[in-house]
């Protein structure tokens, strides 16, 4: 039995390596909505995301979505909105000793050599849990503008001025902090409950619009928003992407014969009047990531099912899909009961056409390494680094490559140094570069990403150097904001 379980693991090692991708998206959540950070001070909150960002950094994870917005609130410096009481346990209340949350973030992440994507809840202003409101907070400034459902405000979308102000926080965010990404999530109009409606009959009839039919107003009312907010975004940073993580239903077969999928659970489309499909098919969002919590099996919501039907309707813009590793860990394989549903779902990742990346939910379980599912992550499935998923739609051209790539002796050891290349516009600047290393009679693959040692915005490299008798040869590319590579530039040096 040793012997089967050793020839199967080697297998399944052999398999991860042919499959390893060079592009790939891999985030995770961090979400402030739990109240994780809620009272604690500036030094226990930093050192608590230095430990995550550090452990998730081992793992391969390339891209940060933290959640700097929960309820018309701010874990960042604004002057529109007040400072969330998930910082500071008290809205408006500032953090002690000061410091900005987001920022930190941003350069946290940079040095670790990932991507940083601002996370707002766009229409909710209030959650149930939240007892005091900040003077200075949208819903006792405007009380006309928010309606009340299930204990939480919102927003009405069916106001142009609230739409004007989302993407006024929005443009704030991006024109001051050197993001990668703004990220919303599936919050439009309110999860539904029962014996309550949503009170918006009056501004339905005092303004249809052409329609007749309340549904549909309510998802042009989101339409405009989503399309207003990619426009507002992009204007002010082309090179920041724009992505929206939809609830994981689309629409259900029975509500929809062509479009439908075979489950039976809550819908994008019916009930939170969120039409993702028109959203991609315009090009009015830069990545789409599905939360498709459930597991491999779930009777009204199945993975499989789930992950098929987004792979074949959601191509038109690069497709991550939202994994929640709790739910993961938790269920067996269908296939084989002693393990859980981790390596059954990335075998269905790599079956896919269209889906280019993962997104994690939550940081912390990755993190806590529940089921080992961050040491699979860290030793097999992320082992290697990767690239983002490229995005043509925004920039295709590429930088030049590096100038005067050359290896020196210094007194700190043998470096590899290099040149910035020249770019005038935002999509020809270089601002990061790939090492590649290569021995003695191996082919040079830049496809292959066991070859990359480091991904940096540095011009530097210590290398190895041990009695100088062995050949390597050393490749250096760069890229541009949005991860376009440049030509490769090699050198051969004896370590």
């Amino acid at each position: 039995m040793r012997r089967i379980s050793i020839l199967l693991l080697t297998m399944l090692l052999s398999v991860i390596m042919v499959h390893a991708q060079k592009r790939e998206f891999r985030g995770a959540w961090i979400q402030a909505v739990n109240g994780q950070f809620m009272g604690m001070s500036t030094r226990q909150m930093q050192q608590t995301l230095t430990y995550q960002l550090d452990e998730l950094q081992k793992d391969g994870v390339n891209a940060i979505i933290f959640q700097v917005r929960p309820e018309c609130d701010a874990l960042y410096e604004s002057q529109l909105e007040p400072w969330s009481r998930f910082l500071t346990r008290q809205q408006g209340r500032a953090p002690q000793p000061y410091w900005d949350p987001l920022q930190w973030m941003v350069e946290q992440c940079h040095q670790r050599g990932m991507e940083l994507h601002a996370w707002i809840n766009p229409f909710r202003a209030k959650t149930k849990g939240t007892t005091a409101l900040a003077p200075n907070h949208v819903v006792k400034r405007h009380p006309e503008l928010c309606f009340a459902y299930d204990g939480q405000y919102l927003l009405n979308p069916a106001y142009q001025a609230n739409r004007d102000y989302i993407c006024k926080v929005a443009e704030d965010i991006v024109s001051r902090y050197d993001i990668d990404g703004f990220h919303i999530d599936d919050y439009f109009y309110p999860y539904p409950v029962a014996g309550q409606a949503i009170p918006d009959q009056a501004q339905f009839e005092a303004d249809r619009r052409g329609f007749s039919y309340i549904g549909d107003w309510r998802r042009d009312n989101v339409n405009l928003f989503i399309k207003q907010l990619y426009e507002t975004i992009h204007r002010c940073k082309p090179w920041v992407k724009f992505g929206v993580s939809p609830f994981g239903i689309y629409r259900n077969r029975k509500s929809d014969s062509q479009l439908g999928s075979l489950t039976s659970g809550l819908q994008n489309y019916d009930d939170l009047y969120a039409d993702v499909l028109t959203w991609i098919d315009n090009g009015w969002v830069d990545y789409c990531v599905p939360q498709i919590y459930w597991q491999i099996g779930h009777p009204t919501a199945d993975y499989e099912t789930l992950i098929k039907w987004w792979d074949k309707h959601a191509s038109k813009r690069p497709l991550f899909i939202g994994e929640d590793v709790e739910r993961t860990c938790k269920y067996p394989d269908l296939m084989d009961s002693r393990s859980h549903q981790m390596a059954a779902k990335h075998a269905l990742h790599q079956d896919m056409r269209h889906v280019q990346g993962t997104v994690l939910w939550y940081a912390k379980a990755v993190v806590d390494n529940i089921g080992n599912y961050g040491m699979v992550l860290r030793n097999h499935y992320w082992k290697y680094p990767a690239l983002q998923p490229l995005m043509p739609f925004i920039d295709s051209k590429r930088p030049k490559s590096p100038r005067k790539v050359k290896p020196v002796w210094t007194s700190g050891g043998y470096i590899l140094f290099w040149q910035v290349p020249k770019g005038k516009n935002w999509g020809d600047i270089a601002n990061k570069f790939v090492i590649y290393r290569f021995a003695k009679g191996e082919k040079i693959n830049l496809e292959d990403p066991s070859k990359i040692i480091a991904i940096t915005d540095k011009t530097m490299y210590q290398l190895p150097y041990r009695n100088g008798s062995q050949k390597f040869t050393y490749v250096v590319t760069a890229l541009d904001r949005l991860q376009n590579e440049s030509k490769a530039k090699k050198v051969k040096v004896k370590l």
